[in-house]
């Protein structure tokens, strides 16, 4: 990175920051208007430091959550992106916020002027989102890059790449058999970056050697080999660098702290959520008298098959053909009933009792049915490394992904969680999966062209 990009990007950094301070300011015009004269100085008189703790430690929430949601992320995510997840994170601060002041007070206090406050931020947050935008894009154009491939089709990933036109720009388009010389020329051109796909790994290998001595930027999809020497450990033994990649996942003391966690947040989400299931049971049962809960055959760890419970959203005859198949755009299967709560997820809410039965949980690769995985595993046989670990009720394909995501970058997604597992990144995953909870796109069908691409995925992950 030269010295301008580099001053660029600490201009970009000092906007973000200042929007945290802009919503500090805000709250600290609430907490010393209204909160502490009126409320909280009759309960603990507060001095200067006292004052600064609580502000402080609200920035602290808020730059966290910020940080987790990707509020900070301005250019990197999409605008829309960018502004919902300021707002998300300013909701999850000020409900903290709020359980402070009332803990300080001894019992709830009037929320009205918080919620004016979050209002106003929102608003704010708005503006500062479309400016700092606006800031970024004058400060960094579209990146022009050139794309090398091999014998795969390119309209995927220019799909892709052209959904961000605003960050990225495909200039040119090069194949491999154009010859070492063409396109080690091409690269010298000055373009902003590099992306290999597809390509065989001996050639892969020469060209990120070549961009790397070179400062050339490079944007490389990895295959499945990648993926998991990405979360290997390195040792020290000799006098060369040494990556171990196990032949276990999760370690015990992991897999109690995993355990803890899935009983105790699955235990506190169902008390909450009983009310709302039970009136979704009400709803399925009144809208076609079929049953409310809708029992399938998944697999979980080392595939070992259970009973995955669903509020039913689809028609008691959905699979009368006796045949397999993933739900699909606009399918006809699904009810009105079914709709909502596929879209809000409350389907998925009675695999908390899963959860505390140990067969599934919280955070894990999403269990599929025996006939799928069979059907997957016949074109992509690294399908089942997935199963080294206990299905979940989320996961990291889901956070990262889409439904209608293709198997194989759904495998490597899977992969990248397993291979790179840490308690602090399944509470990381949780939070996040707060956040997809309101991505309409998280819920989309699949394509059948999504299923017939897969071979191609396999065999190229070979080469």
């Amino acid at each position: 990175m030269n010295q301008a990009e580099s001053r660029k990007r600490l201009l970009v950094l000092l906007i973000s920051y200042f929007g945290l301070l802009v919503m500090l300011a805000g709250y600290a015009a609430a907490y010393f208007g209204y909160y502490y004269p009126a409320i909280l100085r009759y309960d603990t008189k507060l001095y200067f430091k006292g004052h600064l703790l609580i502000l402080f430690f609200y920035l602290v929430v808020l730059f966290f959550f910020s940080r987790t949601y990707g509020g900070l992320k301005v250019g990197y995510l999409k605008p829309m992106e960018v502004f919902g997840s300021q707002v998300f994170a300013l909701l999850c601060t000020n409900i903290f916020s709020y359980l402070q002041m009332a803990m300080i007070h001894g019992s709830l206090i009037p929320p009205l002027q918080l919620f004016l406050t979050f209002v106003g931020q929102i608003v704010f947050a708005a503006f500062y989102t479309y400016l700092a935008n606006r800031i970024y894009r004058k400060l960094f154009p579209p990146r022009q890059l050139l794309l090398i491939y091999g014998d795969r089709p390119i309209e995927d990933i220019q799909r892709k790449f052209s959904s961000r036109k605003d960050k990225y720009n495909i200039a040119k388009c090069l194949n491999v058999s154009e010859g070492a010389d063409a396109i080690l020329d091409e690269i010298e051109k000055g373009y902003g970056g590099v992306v290999l796909w597809d390509i065989s790994t001996a050639v892969r290998n020469k060209l990120i050697k070549y961009c790397y001595s070179r400062s050339v930027r490079i944007y490389m999809m990895p295959k499945i080999p990648d993926v998991i020497i990405k979360g290997s450990e390195q040792l020290h033994l000799f006098d060369t660098p040494i990556f171990l990649t196990r032949e276990f996942t999760l370690t015990v003391e992991q897999r109690i702290i995993k355990r803890i966690i899935d009983i105790v947040c699955a235990a506190i989400l169902l008390v909450i959520a009983s009310p709302f299931m039970l009136i979704t049971a009400i709803v399925i049962k009144l809208y076609d008298g079929g049953p409310v809960l809708y029992k399938q055959t998944r697999c979980t760890r080392d595939a070992k098959e259970f009973k995955i419970l669903k509020f039913r959203s689809m028609r008691v005859d959905a699979e009368k053909d006796g045949v397999a198949r993933l739900a699909a755009k606009n399918d006809s299967r699904i009810t009105p009933v079914g709709k909502f709560i596929r879209a809000v997820r409350i389907d998925e809410l009675p695999q908390l009792i899963n959860i505390l039965k140990g067969e599934m949980s919280f955070i894990g690769p999403r269990p599929e049915r025996p006939e799928i995985i069979a059907q997957y595993m016949e074109e992509m046989p690294e399908f089942a490394f997935r199963m080294k670990v206990k299905a979940g009720l989320a996961g990291y394909a889901q956070v990262y992904g889409k439904y209608n995501t293709t198997p194989y970058d759904k495998l490597k997604l899977d992969l990248t969680y397993i291979e790179d597992y840490s308690v602090w990144m399944d509470i990381k995953l949780m939070l996040l999966t707060l956040k997809i909870l309101f991505k309409a796109e998280s819920t989309e069908g699949v394509d059948s062209k999504q299923i017939t691409a897969m071979k191609t995925d396999s065999e190229e992950d070979n080469n």
